[in-house]
């Protein structure tokens, strides 16, 4: 099966107010060793791989450059990478390939670069076409900025592009959401992607609306009431307008869904390059490589704890993960590895499938080698669509358009805190929930 590729640039212009994630603004000075970290890594691959006991393959079909703002990268960096893929990798001819750009920083050379080195798709971090609004969580580009670099991409011939909407940003109305929802529609954009703004603590904004304090425009933050009926519009008028809703953030026209995002909601193997990088691979066949990757000199960080490791047969994937930390990542610090049951792999495919709009099929969970937990799994499902949160079509079950609201409350329903994954450059462990089944 093809790997996705995901490749991390952590690097921004300027940080928002509401971003908890490892992008910062750097120095330029550090841009150079970074990508070439990056790029090491892309050719040590095969031996990573190897070195986890995981399933290596060479095919790929789908690239996606994060961040951060990738475009911040001089072109001869934004090369380097694009290179190193192609050399270290079998791109498929028909492969998705996406870049994240940051309105403002598609500069003519940007674009060209891009277009040399094969990018057909790319997604624009606008989070709102109100210019009050982007300025106040700390986005630096208006709205005359993003209708003219749409037009340069698509007279580029790139016309695959997603358009970020973030639901709940200060100074956010009734009035001012439809105004972006009907400029996000009138691009003609097939992919659209809305999420609820949720502020997390340890960001600036969040901060301060703990402190009850008004920095950062934060008393002018809508509450979670109204931000839901900000979702629940853009939903409604995105399908009226037959941008379909796909998944729990994401809308697309018919055949512009995300391949690549797909990939991690129907637990396909992709690799991830640079800071706070995410890879899953299938398990080796291989039991020498299975017990050998677990081995404490197998130059893992698996958090001292043996209860990671499971007997070869039990094994279903491998999940590692790169640091989140610039300065570390850059040092060579080594990879958190997480070994994933096939019975862990068989919950993640339950609740990842829930995310989706199509839903799960409770025929293929039950078929399923080592499944034995329909009784409990049937008993929270009926709660959970007696209370509207859930429906259920013959043997599908999917989340109805409150479910989707309060999509957390409904996955708690299928957790249990089994795994506690070591996280790198910390002493405190955080806990991955894995849905309970």
């Amino acid at each position: 099966m093809a790997l996705g590729l995901y490749i991390s640039v952590p690097f921004c212009l300027t940080k928002c107010s509401y971003c908890n994630f490892s992008s910062d603004v750097f120095s330029r000075g550090v841009f150079h060793r970074y990508v070439e970290r990056v790029c090491a890594d892309i050719q040590n691959a095969p031996a990573t791989a190897e070195r986890m006991g995981g399933h290596f393959e060479r095919e790929i079909d789908s690239v996606y450059v994060g961040g951060g703002t990738p475009t911040v990268l001089d072109c001869q960096q934004l090369e380097r990478l694009f290179v190193t893929v192609r050399q270290n990798f079998c791109l498929q001819p028909d492969s998705e390939i996406t870049v994240e750009c940051a309105p403002g920083t598609l500069t003519p050379a940007v674009l060209d670069t891009l277009l040399k080195c094969g990018v057909n798709r790319v997604s624009l971090g606008v989070q709102s076409f109100v210019d009050q609004e982007a300025a106040a969580v700390g986005r630096l580009h208006k709205r005359a900025t993003v209708v003219g670099e749409l037009q340069r991409l698509r007279s580029a011939g790139i016309s695959n592009l997603n358009i970020d909407l973030i639901a709940g940003l200060p100074h956010q109305s009734g009035d001012s959401w439809d105004s972006s929802l009907a400029e996000t529609i009138a691009t003609g954009a097939p992919h659209a992607s809305v999420y609820m703004l949720e502020v997390d603590e340890d960001s600036r904004l969040g901060r301060e609306l703990i402190a009850g304090g008004t920095r950062y425009h934060a008393h002018f933050v809508p509450d979670e009431d109204r931000t839901a009926d900000l979702y629940l519009r853009a939903s409604e008028q995105l399908e009226a307008a037959g941008v379909r809703q796909y998944e729990i953030s994401n809308f697309a026209r018919e055949g512009s869904e995300s391949r690549h995002n797909l990939k991690y909601w129907t637990r396909q193997p992709y690799l991830g390059f640079g800071v706070d990088a995410h890879s899953m691979l299938e398990a080796s066949k291989d039991p020498y490589l299975l017990v050998r990757a677990a081995e404490p000199n197998a130059g893992n960080d698996l958090g001292g704890s043996p209860a990671w490791e499971l007997p070869p047969a039990d094994m279903d994937a491998v999940r590692f993960a790169t640091t989140d930390s610039l300065e570390q990542f850059v040092a060579g610090a080594p990879l958190r590895r997480m070994p994933v049951s096939r019975r862990a792999a068989l919950e993640e495919a339950f609740f990842l499938g829930l995310r989706l709009t199509r839903g799960v099929d409770l025929r293929q969970v039950g078929s399923q080698p080592g499944f034995d937990g329909m009784i409990g799994l049937a008993r929270e499902i009926s709660e959970l669509v007696e209370g509207g949160l859930m429906e259920q079509d013959g043997d599908v079950v999917r989340l109805t358009g409150r479910g989707r609201l309060l999509s957390n409350e409904v996955f708690e329903r299928f957790i249990s805190v089994e795994n506690i994954e070591p996280k790198v450059g910390s002493e405190d462990a955080e806990k991955t929930a894995k849905p309970r089944i």
